[in-house]
């Protein structure tokens, strides 16, 4: 029988698929020891809460506004005007805050996430940690899984929340639509299930940008310039996954529980 001849560079990214989620899973092995990495978890949640929420709200409230100019153009041609806030509101709930808290999160927290494993890996810190009998799995990365997810969940209510404030001095006080009009939209057409699967995609997005960005930052080559490509690997590798990710669970939500017309 023929055996299949699996080309290297396949091979080679199967392998670091592999090595990935095995970063991932170990971490997640030992989430109930907590006492071991809590405080590390305080400091990394509270990092990521000072880097990503300024950036966060500045995104957030232009791009309220531009959806709310666009979707009201096309909703004053047709004579529903009334209409643009549940659009904003919907398409912010839905995809726009998992999506827009993923990539702060990866492109802010993951790339300083990134640069400090690498510089602990060229230092030989994580050897030293492993000589000690420290996992520094365990020590390093358990928390920040959590703390990247938990922040991700958190930053994804504040993209609703500022982009819907956005979209509503855009649309009331512009356009000329009643608030009343611009939140009933919105209540008319979310569910309380859009809610649910908009934090859990948020908490997902944000366990993937710390797996990779702490993989990434293990595994870089011993040198100044292999921490500046692992940095940029890990963002390019977590913005694809995150997409990726997206489209699956969109999909299958959307097939569980069809939209409100």
């Amino acid at each position: 029988m023929a055996t299949v001849r699996v080309p290297a560079r396949v091979h080679g990214l199967l392998g670091e698929t592999g090595e990935l989620f095995v970063v991932a899973l170990e971490g997640l092995r030992r989430t109930w020891d907590v006492r071991a990495w809590f405080w590390e978890f305080v400091e990394q949640s509270l990092f990521l809460a000072r880097v990503t929420s300024v950036p966060v709200i500045l995104v957030s409230l232009p791009l309220g506004a531009t959806v709310a100019l666009q979707v009201g153009q096309l909703a004053a041609q047709l004579g529903a005007q009334s209409a643009t806030g549940g659009a904003v509101i919907v398409g912010l709930v839905r995809e726009v805050a998992p999506i827009g808290a993923a990539l702060i999160i990866a492109g802010a927290g993951g790339s300083a996430m990134t640069a400090d494993m690498g510089a602990r890996h060229i230092r030989d810190e994580l050897a030293a940690m492993e000589v000690m009998a420290v996992n520094p799995i365990h020590r390093l990365v358990t928390p920040r899984l959590w703390a990247a997810s938990l922040v991700s969940t958190l930053l994804a209510s504040l993209v609703i929340v500022s982009g819907a404030a956005g979209g509503f001095v855009f649309n009331v006080l512009l356009q000329d639509v009643t608030p009343g009009a611009y939140f009933d939209g919105a209540v008319s057409l979310l569910q309380l299930s859009d809610l649910v699967v908009t934090l859990l995609k948020s908490w997902l997005f944000g366990l993937i940008a710390a797996m990779v960005a702490c993989y990434m930052g293990m595994n870089c080559a011993s040198s100044p310039v292999g921490v500046g490509q692992a940095v940029n690997r890990a963002i390019v590798v977590a913005f694809m996954l995150v997409f990726a990710l997206n489209y699956v669970i969109t999909t299958v939500y959307f097939v569980a529980f069809p939209p409100r017309i």
